[in-house]
């Protein structure tokens, strides 16, 4: 298989932060880490990659040697990404819920511009729209909506339920427009995972982990086998997805910890009323304007690299 994995010190520190990306914004409810898979061009490489790791894999470790093994489960790619993620869930995190508690409408909006023009470039993927691509589409965003907007439950601490959380999270962040945040929330084990990794509690990170781990990589199977012979329609699904996080992602919103239970949306006037907090209206507009515009110009330099890594690839030849 060939990967794209970058072979440069500057391609790795590029993946590296990437994975960043992706952990910031799964410590975040509302946000998924497949958005910004997506956003950053590796959605796919990740989920064929993550395919690549099951037991049959290991019998290339001695029947070819160690470098086969690596190449076949695209272990450098992995290994940076996955690093990126753990980097910033330990480091990044509380920078990002404090900015959360501190500027929520801002920093949504934000996102919003991100995840507005992700979705403009997700919809190209998805080829030609007819019926069927529009169907899976508002399936997508139909998916998306109905976890949004459903009501918190009251979990427990046991270790067997926080091993199930991680399974079910893991599937949410590595699907664009569905939060692994928000879930862990609304299964009501957010705040406990979030302060076991703040206190480093082994027992339940290894066991969330290993949670995390079994759901990502069966769930992966699923989606490349969805990928290799329904590429339109999944992208469509996808897409639908990831316009409906935009409703989750509205700024003036008092979200489901702050209010109790459901979140509850407001117009920027309303907002203001009900939580005496300034709207921020002009700050927001241009937030988004500045997050979509990011996604254009990040869209831009990867097409020149891919263009200009295709013109020296048919120079060589």
């Amino acid at each position: 298989m060939d990967h794209g994995t970058p072979a440069t010190l500057k391609g790795r520190l590029a993946l590296f932060f990437k994975g960043m990306a992706m952990g910031i914004a799964d410590s975040v409810p509302g946000v998924s880490g497949g958005t910004i898979a997506v956003m950053a061009g590796i959605y796919e490489e990740l989920i064929n990659s993550l395919k690549n790791l099951h037991p049959l894999t290991v019998p290339v470790l001695w029947q070819q040697g160690p470098a086969a093994f690596w190449a076949r489960i695209n272990g450098t790619f992995l290994l940076v990404l996955l690093a990126g993620i753990l980097t910033s869930l330990f480091v990044a995190a509380n920078t990002v819920l404090y900015l959360l508690d501190a500027h929520y409408p801002l920093i949504m909006a934000f996102f919003c511009g991100l995840v507005l023009a992700s979705t403009w470039f997700l919809i190209r993927e998805t080829g030609q729209w007819g019926g069927k691509s529009l169907l899976f589409a508002l399936l997508g965003a139909g998916l998306a909506l109905v976890i949004s907007f459903a009501n918190p439950l009251t979990g427990n601490t046991s270790l067997i339920y926080l091993f199930c959380c991680g399974m079910v999270a893991i599937c949410a962040m590595i699907l664009p427009g569905i939060s692994g945040a928000f879930v862990l929330l609304l299964l009501g084990a957010y705040d406990y995972v979030l302060s076991a990794l703040r206190g480093l509690q082994i027992d339940v990170i290894v066991v969330f982990a290993t949670g995390c781990a079994i759901g990502i990589l069966s769930f992966s199977h699923v989606l490349s086998w969805t990928f290799r012979h329904y590429r339109g329609q999944t992208y469509a699904f996808l897409t639908g997805m990831l316009a409906a996080s935009v409703v989750v992602l509205w700024p003036w919103k008092v979200t489901p910890e702050q209010e109790g239970a459901t979140a509850a949306y407001y117009g920027p006037s309303t907002f203001e009323a009900a939580t005496g907090e300034p709207a921020a209206v002009i700050s927001v507009i241009l937030l988004a304007v500045l997050g979509f515009a990011l996604v254009l110009i990040f869209e831009r330099i990867s097409g020149r690299q891919t263009e200009t890594a295709a013109t020296t690839q048919t120079a060589v030849e």
